[in-house]
């Protein structure tokens, strides 16, 4: 299996994270993931509100997030355990995730978000 690529938070572009965060279903999907604090697999991403999101558009979603350096994904079986960085990415870009989730109305649940 090919190893999943994540980006240095040195490599790490601020137009990667506003192309990711511009697409809403993929800023909800990044809310729920910084919201859980450690981990949020992708079953339980899968719906957003009443709506469930089919697999290929949510891996693309994940795959999307992960390659703009926003979230860390680790395989665990047959799962995927995805993690946010919110902390590296706010360190790098202080108060860009946070002004960007306001914007949509969401909250990380850690801080980041106002």
């Amino acid at each position: 299996m090919r190893p999943l690529f994540h980006p240095a938070i040195e490599d790490v572009r601020p137009e990667a994270i506003l192309y990711a965060l511009s697409d809403p279903e993929r800023a909800t999907i990044f809310a729920q993931i910084a919201g859980v604090g450690s981990s949020g697999t992708c079953s339980a991403l899968s719906s957003l509100g009443e709506r469930v999101i089919p697999k290929s558009s949510l891996s693309q979603h994940v795959k999307v997030l992960r390659e703009s350096g926003l979230i860390r994904c680790e395989r665990r079986g047959v799962e995927m355990s995805n993690h946010s960085r919110c902390s590296e990415v706010d360190g790098r870009f202080p108060g860009l995730i946070a002004a960007i989730l306001t914007a949509y109305g969401r909250d990380t649940g850690d801080g980041a978000s106002g």
